[in-house]
């Protein structure tokens, strides 16, 4: 049988025609700082441009590479390739095995906005929410100040983070990551060693508007601002600082969730001061608030209670019977100690000085 000759064996078995999208395999002929050309056999010559090398700077004449076709055949007589494509690709596929087996990985931040931080990894450029901070590194500010917050954020750039993939989406070029995921097995086996009604040692990490953050053995809960203190509490800010270690017990666990009390770890001087207090005592006490549906009433340090507005008649405004800050007398109508509720009527001297004024 007859040697066939090249140009014989390309006639008969013509090479597929490329198509964008196709990844090629070739030899690198020249590499330039601003272009490489790549030997694609059956195909021709390819050419991949400086802003499609991507990282792949240091390539060498007869080095094998793969490429993404660009351009097929442009109208020179050569191919338009990317590196950059192919590495993008790699990437997409590293990134989905690393969100099916749910495996960690490090990033590093290269820029923040009020949102969240901006990730580049394996090519592919992500996004980490601020929700999907963990509780070291989620910004404590009051009033959800977005400034504050940005500040915060612009810390973490350049630093290292221990992530998982949370979303990811090749079509829309959407990926998602979180360091709380990277966070979810170690915050678990935590919490497994806590149990309701235990007594545990923390350490202040902020204090918002609503509460107290205290860490507690790698787990940050939450001090609400009615578990902070037996007395009405303005500001969480007033009663410890950042940094600080106080005690708090463990009140409840919800999931990932920790919620903690400092007050119940002292005894309900509400309870106590209550037992001086009967139905029917008329009591002297100062009006603290007013509001439309009543008034509320000073009678004791750790006791305020509240005169409806039924018990002033049918369309009654309490801004007409009361002032804050003045001293009257009232009679208790009702204690409930599950709630730790106290009603109160106006005395009936106070209604019948009010009528002999009127």
């Amino acid at each position: 049988m007859a040697d066939l000759s090249m140009d014989t064996l390309l006639e008969e078995n013509p090479p597929q025609l490329l198509e964008a999208g196709d990844v090629v395999e070739g030899t690198v002929v020249t590499a330039h700082k601003n272009e490489v050309w790549i030997d694609l056999g059956a195909h021709g010559l390819g050419l991949i441009p400086r802003k499609e090398l991507g990282r792949a700077h240091n390539l060498h004449e007869g080095e094998a590479v793969n490429a993404c076709v660009v351009l097929p055949d442009a109208e020179y007589g050569f191919s338009v390739l990317s590196l950059k494509k192919v590495a993008k690709e790699k990437g997409w596929d590293t990134l989905q095995q690393l969100f099916e087996s749910g495996e960690m990985f490090e990033v590093t931040p290269y820029d923040a906005n009020r949102g969240g931080l901006l990730i580049e990894t394996e090519g592919i450029r992500g996004f980490l929410p601020v929700s999907q901070l963990s509780a070291k590194h989620y910004p404590r500010v009051n009033n959800a100040d977005k400034d504050q917050i940005l500040q915060k954020l612009n810390e973490l750039v350049q630093q290292t983070l221990r992530v998982g993939v949370l979303d990811i989406d090749r079509e829309n070029n959407k990926l998602i990551l979180s360091e709380k995921v990277a966070k979810r097995e170690e915050t678990k086996q935590q919490l497994e060693k806590l149990s309701v009604g235990d007594v545990v040692t923390g350490t202040v990490t902020g204090t918002v508007d609503f509460g107290i953050f205290v860490t507690v053995g790698g787990v940050e809960g939450l001090v609400h601002i009615s578990e902070i203190s037996w007395d009405r509490v303005s500001n969480p800010a007033d009663y410890v600082e950042v940094g600080q270690e106080v005690e708090a017990k463990v009140i409840a666990i919800d999931g990932d969730k920790l919620s903690l009390s400092i007050k119940q770890l002292t005894e309900d001087p509400w309870l106590e001061q209550i037992k001086d207090y009967q139905v029917g005592d008329v009591v002297e006490g100062s009006i603290t608030r007013v509001t439309p549906f009543g008034a509320f009433i000073q009678i004791a340090p750790a006791i305020e209670a509240l005169v409806h507005i039924s018990e002033l008649g049918e369309d009654a405004d309490p801004d007409d019977y009361f002032t804050v800050g003045e001293t009257r007398k009232f009679r208790i109508i009702d204690i409930d100690t599950q709630v730790r509720k106290i009603s109160l009527s106006m005395a009936e001297e106070s209604t019948s000085q009010g009528s002999d004024s009127g």
